[in-house]
This record gives structure tokens, C-alpha cells and sequence, in this order.
């Protein structure tokens, strides 16, 4: 969407007030700040690149006085923060802002080829161009990182030297000067030449060096720098191999993003006047105790009647995870999203409440005995929902089809108790699938076999993601868990033909368990654009019905077939089986796994095993 012109959106800020008095460097929308140029990323500005400042610290900070807060209590639990903020989006008048720091700090001259840092071209205050030649410096192409998440300067100095007597050990004590150049004879890393003038050292190209150990040869490892949190923070002592990336590469940074719907009894849209109160009041179990406590906070005028703060409080613990003693992250979050399928199941009739209840669930009114031969039952209309996400960490160096969130790195050196998060309004259909018929169909050897294939893959990544061995998670490929993700693939892909809304505004929320098997397709757009109706329409059984066996057959077929469909292994790691960009993938921003554990022979069957397929019975007529 086209932000509105009054509205300046951007990474800098440029306050009246002397301490926020910095230069304007460029614009972002507020939800690129959670999912593409969040805390540690880079960020390229013309010919300019930067690096985002952490949330909190000294000299990087986000500044957000004039940023709206967000509440949401059962992801603030999780997440063990007091709220949520947008993040800035200021107008000429405000402060707010993201703040950057220059990364990275190496830079070429395109015409005298010198190779050092920004400072040392000796630029006008305000501008990065080289103080000789008077043309535009050139940020360094290339960065290092490591899997802890740490980020720095490529080692021209060391990939140079490598080779002379003294060693990289001694690299840079030469007296010499680096120069970058470009052959012009091809794109490749070949054709990028850096030399040293002091003459003890041969040109050398860049090729090779994004060798997973060209960098451990040389006797490097990472010293724990983080360019975001600015000078005040110290280097943390690491020691893991360092990876040489492009400035560019989404392997940079990678956000962890959590969610929650917004369920009642906290979708209600009224402001939370216990906000500050809820961690003492959960210290207390007896009523007595927390009647005794809000009436020496509030002098006898509590805002909140006594039996609805019991009631929350109440609905709080059935969140927590049952028979753990110290629950860990995932399984506090996994409890998080059995109560949004108990909801989605009972259903929120918009009739009984006010027009400002968030979260609107109805049993469509269509007979819904036509969905029995799909092995489909209980759809909802969610005709109204709120989903906040919010930034928890970010990670470098993660591998595309790796579903776990290991070494994840905080967003600020200090402990906070907020973070940026963005609220996202729209609707959703939402489906079951029998109970007895997946469980017959998931007990089938030849599903077994196929699911073992993909879970054997997606472990072995999952180790070699990990480092650890007691880190590893163990794979979520179980059969029902790849079944409603492929169905979720292929129904965003046909109801973005039927409701009108592209594949990329529309996403999944997926309930696989032992105890759950249901999937929600909602609208992400975070405007008023999310909820205009295609949508929940779609839920209706009879047309739902019509959606899913038209989504089904054009399944059956893919533009790659045969290749797709008798393929052994699909996607890196071999986590996917038949499943192509030409067939079930998705943008990624629709996609809760990055579009690994997909196989639409589960949906459809093979050709030499047609009964493989959950919705087999279908196509047989």
C-alpha cells in the first residue's frame, strides 16, 4: 500500500529537539521495521548502506514518544513484556524515528579504487563521497556473520595476505594501502580483484570466499561484534566460524516474528486499566488475596468488577501448559494455540456483544452435511479478528527450510519490556477435518513411508541447523501437520481466484496436534482492505464445498508433472515431496513454515497409489 503523502514514513529521525537532531536518511513503512529492516538488518539508502539500531542502549535506539501502544495480554505473557508499540511513523513535526549506523564501514572508489574505511576518504559532513575524487564511495559488497547472529567487516586485509610468509595473523601491518577493481570480464566473484600497494602480496580475486570454511583456513573466527547497539556496546566472546555473505543476502537477517488472535475474554477493544497490575495480581490465587490488593492499589474504586478480573486470571492459567512444572517457550506457545482452536471451535456470536468486540466467530448458516463426503466438518465464519506480531529476536546465517528459531539474537543489549509489533484486522474461514477419517488415513502404511521420508530430511537439517545435538527440536512433519499445510496452500491458492484477494494478503494458521486438526485461511493485510467480506463468504458450506473439490482437482495436475509428482525429494534438504512454486508454494509471507513440509500426494494420491490421496474419494467420481 501507498502510504498516504502527509505521512512521512522513514528510518531516520529529524526532531526539533536538540537530542533527536539527526539527518533524515531515507523512508520505510512501519510493517517493513518488523519484517525486513528490523533491529540488526541492513538497510540500503541510494548509494548508502546502514545498519538498524537496537531497540535500547546509549547511542541506538528507537525513538518512539509519539508511537501508539499495542496490547495484547496473552502474547505480552508469552513474550515476558509489559506491551507492544507501532513502530514509528512520523510526520515532519514528530521525533519519532528509527535510528541507523553506517555498516558497513568499508568503502571502494570507483575511480581511484581505494579500498578503506568510510572516514578515511575524507567525505563532506553529510555525504559519502571521496574526498579526492569527489564521486560516490561504494559500500562494501560483502559482510561477515555468524550463527550466534554477531555481524562484521569482511577481512580484506587477511583474504589479501593470505598467502605471504608473515601469514593473515600479521595482515594489515604492511604500511600498504587495499584497492578494489573490477575486471569487467564477467559478473562473477572472479572478476572482483583486490590488491595491497605494499607490494608483498599478489592481486587476489574474491572467488572463494563464500566457501563455508575459507574463512576458518585463514585462522578466523568471529569476535562478537554488534554494529547495531552502536560503540557502547562491548564485543561478546564467540569463537564460532565466521560465513562471508552479500550485503543484500536475506541469509543477513532472518525475523522471529510471534502472533496471537486476540480471543475473548481480552477481545472486548477496551482499554486495559489493569495494564500495570497483572504481574503482581498473578502472584495471588485466592480471591481474598486479589480483592485485598486492587482495593489498596485503587482506594476502594477498582475500574474492573472483582469477578471479571477473577475470570481473566482464570482463563490465563487454562493457558499454561498442563503437568509442566517449568514450561518451556514452545510449549507455552503451543498452549497458546490450543485455546485459539477451542475458540474457533465454540464460535463468538457478533450479536451478543458490542460493535467493538474484536473477534466475531459464527456457525455458517448453510446445511453443512454437504462437506460430510470431503471429510471436512465444522467450518466458522470468523467474520472479525485481530492478530498481533510482534518482533521477538532475529537470527542470521538460518536456513531457508529450517523451522526452528535456535541462537536467536535479542533486540537490545538491556531487558526491555516492550516490543515492535503490528496489528493486523481482517476475517478468515475456518475448518476442521473429521477426526475418525484422519485417523484411519494417517495409520496407512504408504502415508507413513511418505511422511518418514520428509521427517528423516527435515531432522537432519534441523541438526545440522542446531550445531548442539541438545539443542535439536524434533521435526513437526507428522501426517495430519503435512496434510492441513498442503490443504491450506491450495485453498489460498483457489480462494484467490473465487474472494478476489491476491495469494500474498492471505495467510495460514495451522492447529496440528493429536488433539487438533483444523486450519484457519484470514486475511494479513493490516488496513481496512482485510475485511471486506470475499473472504468469510467462502465459508459458506455450500460454496466451501464447491472451493475445495475445484482447489483438489486443480491439485491433481501441476505443469512440472511428471517430475513433480515422482520426484524422491523437492526443495533444499530434501524436506518437501510433490510440491513446486508451478503448484502448492506460496509467497512467503503466506506461509507459516517457509514452504517446506508440503506434499500434495497426500491430497491426491499418486498414479500408482491413488488412494494415498485423504481426498482420493473425489477424484475417483
Amino acid at each position: 500500500m501507498t502510504p498516504p503523502p502527509a505521512r512521512r514514513r522513514r528510518n531516520g529521525a529529524n526532531g526539533s529537539a536538540p537530542a533527536h537532531n539527526l539527518p533524515r536518511r531515507g523512508t520505510v513503512r512501519r510493517a517493513q521495521a518488523i519484517t525486513t529492516y528490523g533491529v540488526g538488518s541492513l538497510i540500503a539508502v541510494d548509494q548508502e548502506s546502514f545498519v538498524v539500531s537496537g531497540l535500547d542502549g546509549a547511542d541506538a535506539s528507537w525513538i518512539t514518544d509519539e508511537s501508539p501502544r499495542i496490547h495484547e495480554r496473552r502474547l505480552a505473557r508469552l513474550l515476558g513484556v509489559d506491551c507492544f508499540r507501532l513502530p514509528p511513523a512520523s510526520d515532519d513535526g514528530s521525533k519519532d524515528g528509527l535510528r541507523v549506523r553506517r555498516f558497513p564501514l568499508m568503502h571502494s572508489c570507483p575511480e581511484c579504487t581505494e579500498l578503506q574505511r568510510h572516514r578515511e576518504f575524507n567525505p563532506p559532513a553529510g555525504r559519502s563521497i571521496c574526498g579526492t575524487c569527489e564521486v560516490d564511495l561504494v559500500p562494501s559488497r560483502f559482510v561477515v556473520a555468524c550463527e550466534a547472529g554477531h555481524l562484521g567487516e569482511f577481512p580484506y586485509w587477511q583474504w589479501v595476505h593470505r598467502s605471504t610468509e608473515r601469514g593473515a595473523a600479521t595482515a594489515g601491518l604492511c604500511g600498504g594501502k587495499l584497492r578494489l577493481r573490477s575486471s569487467g570480464r564477467t559478473s562473477s566473484l572472479r572478476s572482483i580483484l583486490v590488491s595491497c600497494t605494499c607490494g608483498k602480496a599478489s592481486e587476489v580475486s574474491m572467488e572463494g570466499s563464500f566457501r563455508r570454511n575459507a574463512l576458518k583456513d585463514l585462522g578466523l573466527k568471529c569476535h562478537g561484534t554488534r554494529p547495531w547497539l552502536g560503540s557502547s556496546a562491548p564485543a561478546q566472546e564467540c569463537g564460532l566460524s565466521l560465513r562471508t555473505l552479500q550485503r543484500g543476502s536475506s541469509a543477513v537477517w532472518q525475523p522471529v516474528l510471534k502472533s496471537a488472535l486476540s480471543i475473548p475474554p481480552w477481545s472486548n477493544g477496551r482499554a486495559d486499566p489493569l495494564a500495570e497490575h497483572w504481574d503482581a495480581l498473578r502472584e495471588y490465587d485466592s480471591r481474598d488475596h486479589v480483592e485485598i490488593y486492587l482495593k489498596g492499589v485503587f482506594k476502594g474504586n477498582c475500574p474492573v468488577p472483582l469477578d471479571e478480573v477473577m475470570a481473566l486470571l482464570d482463563a490465563e492459567r487454562e493457558e499454561d501448559p498442563d503437568g509442566q512444572t517449568a514450561p518451556t517457550f514452545d510449549h507455552r506457545y503451543r498452549a497458546l494455540r490450543n485455546k485459539e482452536y477451542e475458540r474457533l471451535r465454540s464460535g463468538n456470536d457478533g450479536s451478543e456483544h458490542s460493535r467493538d468486540e474484536q473477534f466475531v466467530c459464527e456457525t455458517p448458516l448453510g446445511d453443512q452435511s454437504v462437506l460430510g463426503p470431503l471429510g471436512v466438518t465444522g467450518p466458522m465464519l470468523v467474520k472479525k479478528l485481530r492478530e498481533v506480531r510482534a518482533l521477538k529476536a532475529f537470527t542470521r546465517l538460518a536456513d531457508p527450510e529450517s523451522t526452528t528459531e535456535s541462537k536467536e539474537m535479542p533486540l537490545s543489549d538491556a531487558s526491555l519490556r516492550w516490543l515492535p509489533a503490528m496489528e493486523v484486522r481482517g476475517e478468515g474461514v475456518f475448518l476442521r477435518l473429521d477426526e475418525d477419517r484422519i485417523g484411519t488415513w494417517e495409520k496407512a502404511v504408504a502415508v507413513a513411508a511418505r511422511i518418514e521420508r520428509m521427517r528423516t530430511a527435515h531432522q537432519r537439517v534441523l541438526e545440522q541447523r542446531a550445531g548442539d545435538p541438545s539443542q535439536v527440536v524434533p521435526s513437526p512433519a507428522v501426517p495430519r501437520m503435512v496434510l492441513l499445510h498442503t490443504l491450506a496452500h491450495i485453498l489460498i491458492n483457489e480462494s484467490s481466484l473465487e474472494a478476489g484477494y491476491p495469494a500474498a494478503a492471505l495467510r495460514e494458521r495451522l492447529y496440528a496436534t493429536d488433539d487438533m486438526a483444523g486450519v484457519l485461511i484470514y486475511t494479513a493485510t493490516s488496513d481496512s482492505a482485510g475485511s471486506l467480506g470475499g473472504l468469510v463468504a467462502q465459508g459458506e458450506p455450500a460454496l466451501l464445498d464447491r472451493t475445495i473439490r475445484s482447489a483438489v482437482r486443480r491439485a491433481e495436475w501441476c505443469s512440472s508433472d511428471p517430475l513433480c509428482m515422482e520426484t524422491e525429494v523437492s526443495g533444499t534438504g530434501g524436506t518437501n515431496l510433490a510440491a513446486c512454486h508451478a503448484c502448492v508454494m506460496l509467497p512467503e509471507t503466506s506461509c507459516e513454515h517457509n514452504n517446506i513440509l508440503l506434499d500434495r500426494a497426500l491430497l491426491v494420491g499418486t498414479p500408482e497409489d491413488p488412494d494415498l490421496g485423504f481426498f482420493a474419494n473425489i477424484l475417483a467420481h
